[in-house]
């Protein structure tokens, strides 16, 4: 499979597909490459979980996921993963891509020991692998979002059996 873990060398590339696959999305502030750059420098980087898709000795997908907290309001944290961005080159975009990252990512993540991952995101597209609104388990997102596009999706049975609270993205989301 062409799905590899990104590596330095491969940056401005990456960053150039996640710009152009954000590019003409009308729910967009269009920074998305900004983001991952931005992840990459972060304490919530995890360099295994940021894979790309190669074809052809070019890199035309990536996704990212970095780590999260999900605070409870005594104070308690679960740390969680979270799945941001998914980046397919415009006209590579319906194959199939997108689909392989998530679950490539998803199996890395389990054997990385990891119990769940949030998303926001297509409320029609995520469910199929897996993910249910993050409210079937009192998660919240720290800003407001429609309930059925804020998910999240358990690694391994009971990976959020007791957890709640709101989801603490790192500042690099903020930036």
């Amino acid at each position: 499979m062409p799905i590899r873990a990104e590596k330095p060398s491969d940056y401005l590339a990456t960053e150039q597909v996640v710009q152009a696959a954000f590019a003409d999305e009308p729910f967009s502030d269009h920074s998305e490459h900004l983001l991952v750059s931005r992840l990459r420098a972060s304490d919530a980087f995890i360099p295994a979980l940021s894979l790309v898709y190669e074809e052809h000795d070019s890199i035309i997908g990536h996704l990212l996921l970095s780590k999260i907290e999900i605070v409870h309001a005594g104070g308690s944290c679960h740390q969680a993963l979270a799945l941001a961005p998914v980046s397919v080159l415009p006209s590579q975009q319906g194959k199939g891509i997108g689909t392989a990252l998530i679950n490539k990512s998803i199996e890395i993540a389990k054997e990385l020991g990891y119990t769940a991952i949030v998303v926001l995101g297509h409320a029609k597209y995520y469910p199929k692998f897996g993910f249910r609104p993050a409210s079937q388990w009192d998660i919240r997102a720290p800003f407001e979002v429609p309930d059925e596009a804020f998910m999240a999706l358990e690694l391994v049975p009971g990976g959020l059996d007791g957890v709640h609270g709101t989801v603490r993205y790192s500042p690099a989301f903020f930036a």
